[in-house]
């Protein structure tokens, strides 16, 4: 006799979504981010649906002392367009991260997730603050190290 094999979909409520603290300092960011990226997607669980959010929430702090191996710290940039003629404006990183380190590291995990309404939906799961304090500590969050 033939086994049949069934594909199990989780419902959300099933997802049992945890939170999680991070600590950025002397890490590099792309391989910080795409760990992160995996935990806020959820593909690191066994319950893992690639069309539904069973992934945890994660909060990154001291995001301000990331760092990038190589060359990388003077010749990335970020772009940017008014959509007006002319309006184009490129940043370097020292620039970005001395006003917003925030911004870096949020745009490193976004550009990892799906660019879909999961994606949106995913994005927001993702908590980073630029220095050791946060206001998530009545959730409780458990450290993960990688």
């Amino acid at each position: 006799m033939k086994q049949e094999r069934i594909t199990r979909f989780i419902k959300p409520e099933d997802a049992n979504q945890k939170w999680y603290i991070v600590d950025a300092k002397d890490q590099i960011l792309g391989r910080l981010a795409a760990k992160v990226a995996m935990v806020i997607r959820g593909k690191n669980k066994a319950i893992f649906t690639p069309n539904m959010d069973t992934g945890d929430f994660v909060v990154i702090i001291n995001a301000d002392k990331i760092r990038m191996t190589g060359k990388r710290e003077t010749q990335k940039t970020y772009f940017s367009h008014s959509m007006y003629p002319g309006g184009v404006r490129i940043k370097s990183f020292a620039e970005v991260m001395s006003k917003k380190p925030e911004f870096v590291f949020e745009t490193a995990v976004r550009g990892m997730l799906p660019k879909t309404k999961l994606g949106k939906k995913l994005i927001k799961k993702l908590k980073v603050y630029a220095g050791e304090s946060h206001p998530h500590s009545a959730q409780k969050p458990e450290v993960l190290s990688f």
